[in-house]
């Protein structure tokens, strides 16, 4: 009909996931340490080791063997970064938590009518089966990781196509993460981007330049109230 107005996507709400949803460090350097100790090195501890988390599986085992004086040849790495991933696949859940208040963030931004996507540099397989074991894949339109399409963050390719995938609009969208990588993703693609301090970064979220931080899943409503408001004026 000549009169009828054009349909309006839903607002959309993308996540990270390793840092930034879910508290993933112990079951990642737990697999990290695997490896080590197979090539003769110390085990990290995980306060240690933590900040090394990501930037994806390859990166962290080069900071480990990096952290422990061992050079590493890319084919080395390309077999130790196979072991890595069966290792971990197989002890994906063994230690790994929601933050505090995810579920029910996600409650509330459901009820509010946003659809909710994630978008990580986890592989797709990994990411689908962690949030299944944490039984809230269930909620995301789109789970999209380091190799679901050729781009990954912090190529914006990877949000905007997350966005696209779920069924949202990149106008009416916002990124929540943990990371340089997260914000530096959304600031490239247009999107405004709500930062958590508590994940892996190796400098403080707050010297990122993120719209906002939130120290605490509860505060994150409020927080995409305040930045979409002017977003649908």
């Amino acid at each position: 009909m000549a009169n009828q107005k054009p349909s309006i996507a839903p607002p959309i709400a993308v996540f990270d996931l390793d840092g930034t949803l879910a508290d993933t460090a112990g079951d990642l350097v737990g697999t990290l340490n695997v490896i080590l100790e197979r090539e003769g090195l110390a085990p990290l501890p995980v306060h240690q080791a933590r900040d090394m988390i990501g930037a994806g599986a390859r990166a962290l085992i080069e900071r480990g063997f990096e952290a422990a004086g061992r050079e590493l040849t890319p084919d080395h790495l390309d077999t130790l970064f196979q072991q890595f991933m069966v290792h971990y696949g197989e002890n994906i859940c063994v230690r790994t938590e929601l933050y505090p208040g995810v579920t029910e963030a996600l409650d509330r931004l459901e009820r509010a009518g946003f659809i909710l996507a994630v978008c990580t540099n986890k592989v797709e397989e990994h990411s689908l089966r962690l949030l299944d074991e944490l039984k809230i894949g269930h909620r995301f339109a789109a789970n999209c990781g380091r190799n679901t399409f050729p781009y990954f963050k912090p190529d914006p390719r990877h949000l905007t196509l997350t966005i696209e995938r779920a069924g949202g609009d990149p106008a009416r969208a916002i990124m929540v993460g943990d990371s340089r990588t997260d914000i530096v993703t959304a600031k490239i693609a247009g999107i405004p981007v709500i930062a958590v301090p508590f994940g892996y970064t190796d400098v403080p979220v707050r010297e990122l330049g993120p719209d906002l931080v939130i120290d605490h899943f509860d505060q994150l409503f409020a927080a995409v109230e305040n930045i979409m408001k002017p977003m649908a004026a």
